[in-house]
């Protein structure tokens, strides 16, 4: 999951559509450069965003994704949604060496977050304090995790081991995204910005100037407004938005696959820009999880990027534009 991009979206030449609303314990967005469409992208969005929700979804009862029936020999048929969510998911964990992993769905579970997260206890630490993922003194158990290349899918046709909880949370709201800005570009003919959560997606021809996002995670930390293209996604991953209360101690819901256990630094938000949402996504993620090793790593995808520090240091790389000083230093 990723944290909420406040995203300012216009252009000086003329008027834009905007509807905001609340979605899976976020913020939405739908911006469509011709308000006339508003209307019927909104609808499109809706009916998109609810067949995601319905297939992949880890908390409403009648999702496919907690329905799924096993056959005789321990596979599962998926529906073609499914199916592509779950491609999407383990190209990102390939793609970012295990990094991001759509098996964490029990680790998730046992650390509390089995449940929305509005229904969560709130966290008694302040955002953007650094905890670690854990309060002192408490030990961190390394759990047996079954890991994303237990899993085989071949088609439509999943094979895994018993037992496995799969969590797409980390790729699936980023490739609604993408879903949504395309398809309501390609059937309405306008140009389209979706934002679920940190999660921006775009298509057809943007407003004049290209799409201006502005990008900050926490109210305390300095905005910085950045120009999409064309096509161009961004998603920003965070470790002080989904935070909760359990047991003795804070802890986030962005985990390392190693340790089946929180991140621990010395980044709390990553911003990634790229071609698709789903790619941003995955980048921003795998930064936070690969701590220490976030910058070369992130240098050589080449991606544009932006990193904040526990402490609230910025490091930009790959293109991305310098910030004010003495906010960061480029790398």
């Amino acid at each position: 999951m990723t944290a909420t991009v406040g995203t300012t979206t216009g252009s000086p030449t003329g008027a834009l559509g905007v509807r905001d609303w609340e979605l899976w314990s976020t913020t939405a967005r739908l911006v469509v450069t011709d308000p006339a469409r508003l209307a019927a992208a909104a609808d499109l969005v809706d009916d998109l965003l609810d067949a995601v929700d319905r297939a992949a979804s880890r908390f409403r009862p009648d999702s496919e994704l907690l329905g799924l029936a096993r056959s005789g020999d321990g596979d599962v048929v998926l529906s073609p949604l499914l199916a592509a969510l779950l491609a999407e998911a383990l190209a990102a964990a390939r793609a970012t060496g295990g990094a991001v992993d759509p098996t964490l769905g029990g680790a998730l579970a046992a650390l509390g977050y089995d449940r929305d997260f509005s229904l969560l206890d709130r966290p008694r630490t302040v955002p953007g304090v650094a905890t670690g993922g854990r309060r002192a003194g408490t030990p961190l158990v390394v759990r047996s995790l079954p890991g994303w290349r237990s899993l085989a899918l071949a088609g439509h046709r999943l094979s895994m081991p018993a037992g496995v909880q799969l969590d797409l949370g980390a790729t699936a709201k980023a490739g609604a995204a993408d879903r949504a800005a395309t398809l309501v570009s390609e059937r309405l003919g306008t140009g389209v910005l979706v934002s679920l959560g940190g999660d921006v997606a775009t298509a057809g021809a943007p407003p004049a100037g290209g799409w201006q996002v502005t990008v900050q995670d926490l109210p305390v930390d300095v905005p910085q407004q950045v120009t999409l293209a064309a096509g161009a996604a961004l998603a920003t991953s965070s470790t002080v938005r989904r935070t909760w209360r359990t047991g003795d101690r804070d802890v986030h819901h962005l985990l390392d696959p190693r340790t089946g256990q929180p991140t621990r630094g010395p980044w709390r938000t990553a911003s990634v820009v790229a071609t698709s949402c789903t790619r941003a996504n995955a980048a921003s993620t795998a930064a936070l999880v690969k701590g220490g090793d976030a910058v070369a790593w992130l240098r050589g995808t080449g991606l544009p990027a932006r990193l904040v520090s526990e402490d609230g240091d910025v490091v930009v790389l790959g293109g991305w534009p310098a910030p004010a000083a003495p906010e960061g230093r480029a790398s």
